[in-house]
């Protein structure tokens, strides 16, 4: 379970200060797929980093399987499996070298690893390039190799941030079908995305975040009858107050 309460961070420079998060509470619960739904720069990204403990809030609390952030660090990080916006592989090993290596940071002995890259590569279709070298990988093939290398230990909460990016269409299916089958299986997974489609078909609840704020939290349908509109990208912008509403 991953529970966040009151976050609030700042960023300033000479030029401006920008308010990122303001009091931002969600709580994702196990066995449970929730939806992280911002326009770009509505604070989706800080609110991740101060999840997964790379950047600290200036005010609130995140607790992971009911464990404080800031006071546990280290084994949070154990517990967590994070997809980051920026995928940061090492390209002068290949893709089965830089998921093995965070096997080991682990503390995974290399049977458990290479049967764990075997059903990770499986799934994600990896097969064809799990040797090679990292440079020169396509978008799509440095996307797959940072998801295996998220979940080389079965952690049992997962951050996703736009995991589907450069993916092809059929491996975006296998993924969607994986992620059910870990939700089913009781992790807690967060999910942030731009793709309505991939939100309406893999999302339990939906946190709708603009402005650094929450605007609504609920479930796609619930979402929709409290907008009373049937089109969940129609319900998005209505939320986020992206346009005006001329009803």
């Amino acid at each position: 379970m991953i529970r966040i309460d009151s976050l609030h961070k700042t960023f300033r420079s000479r030029a401006a200060t920008v308010q990122a998060v303001r009091g931002v509470s969600f709580c994702a619960q196990d066995g449970e797929i929730l939806g992280l739904l911002g326009p770009n720069g509505a604070g989706k990204t800080t609110t991740l980093r101060m999840l997964y403990t790379l950047m600290a809030p200036q005010q609130g609390r995140v607790e992971v399987d009911g464990l404080d952030v800031q006071a546990n660090p280290g084994e949070v990080r154990r517990r967590l499996g994070v997809l980051p916006d920026a995928r940061g592989i090492y390209k002068r090993l290949t893709a089965r070298e830089n998921i093995t290596y965070f096997g080991h940071l682990h503390d995974l002995d290399d049977a458990t690893i290479d049967a764990r890259i075997a059903a990770l590569a499986s799934t994600l279709g990896m097969e064809d390039f799990l040797d090679r070298r990292a440079e020169g990988f396509s978008q799509g093939q440095r996307t797959k190799t940072a998801i295996a290398r998220a979940l080389i230990h079965r952690p049992r909460n997962i951050v996703l941030d736009e995991p589907t990016n450069g993916l092809d269409v059929m491996t975006t299916r296998r993924l969607r079908g994986f992620l059910r089958g870990l939700r089913d299986e009781g992790h807690c997974i967060v999910f942030s995305s731009h793709i309505m489609q991939e939100v309406a078909a893999l999302c339990d609840r939906i946190v709708v975040i603009a402005r650094g704020e929450v605007q609504a939290i609920g479930s796609p349908d619930e979402l929709r009858q409290q907008t009373g509109l049937a089109d969940l990208e129609d319900v998005f912008v209505r939320l986020a107050a992206l346009e005006e509403n001329t009803a």
